[in-house]
């Protein structure tokens, strides 16, 4: 584990195979079924239901606590709170601000790796919404909906957790391999994913497996990383009067010239190949509509299955600005010649968990022994670490139904919504190993 987390965030696009030996012996799908029946699971579900009141409950009350990108620590601090009464033998918050969890396992043949240490299982939500602290987060409900930002991303999946570590406890149900509940910042948009990136640095504690909650549905699973590159650019100049500094470099006609020099090799870039995308998403500068800009910049956005696209997409950008500087600077009649500084604001790696490894099998046997049809689906979430990483992990839903996440109009309703609880928990203890009571 620490050889892979020494690899850091450098390493090339991951497939991670099935593996040859250990649990891959074993029938995964079978497992999940025979656990579904055991009387133990059986009675955790009922409890999950029993629960339902106080999860929507809660759900509410957690929404209401604000989480700004940069700015989860009141949120983090409640959700410990939370953890400590539901009966994790040791909850404490990290130097980044992820809230950690632990529930020690028993120690039997599931929960030892093949060199005998001790297993660890991750289960995840994240704190932090894409929402600025001046955004009113008051649930309203109508009927059966509930409305506020960030109620079903992702105050649904830490719900979700804490409800399965309830069950856990009250059901008197322990697992082999040592379980971290965790609560990690920094999911949404410029935090990239930097509660998981300090969790899997170099010389951390080991985790084996990692199983993230996140968002509303059922049976969608993610074992595909979609990787991201994110960039902001600002050309810089020293700025005049439109009339009077005319023959100045522009920083916005170079800002132009870099969108355009960009898009013409990124059209061709992204035609065929592995899915590859790329956006300009915001854009600034300028003073006045008489005034040269002192500055003008732009964020950009590049997303690819395959790490190779996206690091072709990568040198395209960058050759781009550069180009765009060159001409710009090339017209310049009078002054300084523009410069510009061109910073990485993100960076996301991908992988893919291979569709038959024993986790995946697990998971989509999960989402059947629920009566739902799993999907196998890519997209960007905490996984994409330890994914990058060499390590087992996909992200699930957290029940009920909800709409228009990252804005004000966001909705979730409970409808069945204890099946994603439910599905949370099988595919814990099913991966972390049931541990028979002690005689």
């Amino acid at each position: 584990m620490k050889r892979l987390a020494a690899l850091a965030l450098s390493l090339p696009f991951v497939v991670l195979p099935t593996p040859p030996t250990g649990l891959a012996a074993q029938d995964p799908a079978a497992e999940v079924r025979t656990l579904a029946e055991h009387p133990a699971i059986v009675n955790a579900f009922e409890i999950i239901e029993g629960l339902e009141e106080r999860t929507i409950r809660d759900q509410i009350e957690l929404t209401q606590v604000p989480a700004p990108p940069f700015e989860e620590e009141v949120r983090g601090r409640f959700f410990a709170d939370w953890l400590r009464e539901a009966g994790a033998d040791s909850v404490y918050i990290d130097e980044e601000g992820n809230v950690v969890a632990l529930r020690l396992g028993r120690g039997g043949d599931k929960g030892r790796t093949p060199e005998g240490a001790r297993r660890v299982v991750g289960f995840s939500g994240h704190l932090d919404t894409v929402f600025p602290a001046d955004v009113d987060v008051t649930v309203q409900q109508r009927g059966d909906t509930l409305f506020a930002p960030g109620i079903g991303d992702d105050t649904r999946g830490l719900i979700s957790i804490l409800t399965v570590l309830r069950s856990l406890e009250a059901a008197g149900i322990e697992t082999e391999a040592d379980v971290l509940f965790i609560a990690t910042v920094g999911e949404e948009g410029l935090g990239d994913l930097r509660g998981m990136k300090y969790l899997f640095r170099e010389g951390a504690d080991p985790i084996h497996t990692w199983i993230d909650v996140d968002g509303t549905g059922l049976g969608d699973i993610v074992n595909k990383g979609l990787g991201s590159h994110r960039f902001r650019v600002t050309f810089k100049g020293s700025g005049g009067h439109s009339w009077g500094a005319f023959g100045l470099p522009n920083p916005a006609h170079a800002l132009g010239r870099a969108i355009r020099h960009f898009q013409d090799v990124a059209d061709t870039l992204t035609r065929s190949g592995p899915k590859t995308s790329y956006n300009v998403g915001r854009m600034g500068g300028g003073t006045s509509v008489n005034s040269i800009p002192f500055e003008a910049w732009i964020e950009v956005d590049m997303r690819s299955e395959s790490q190779e696209s996206l690091g072709r997409i990568d040198a395209a950008f960058r050759a781009a600005m550069v180009r765009a500087l060159e001409e710009e600077n090339a017209l310049r009649r009078d002054g300084e010649p523009l410069v510009v500084d061109v910073d990485q604001i993100g960076d996301r790696p991908s992988g893919e968990v291979a569709d038959d490894h024993p986790l995946v099998v697990r998971a989509q046997e999960v989402m059947r022994q629920l009566g739902v049809e799993p999907t196998l689906t890519r997209s960007s979430t905490d996984s994409n670490v330890p994914i990058s990483l060499g390590i087992p992990a996909v992200t699930i839903d957290a029940g009920g139904i909800g709409g228009g996440a990252h804005s004000p109009a966001e909705w979730f309703i409970n409808r069945d919504g204890h099946l994603g609880i439910q599905a949370g928990l099988l595919l814990l203890v099913s991966e972390a190993g049931l541990a028979e009571p002690v005689p």
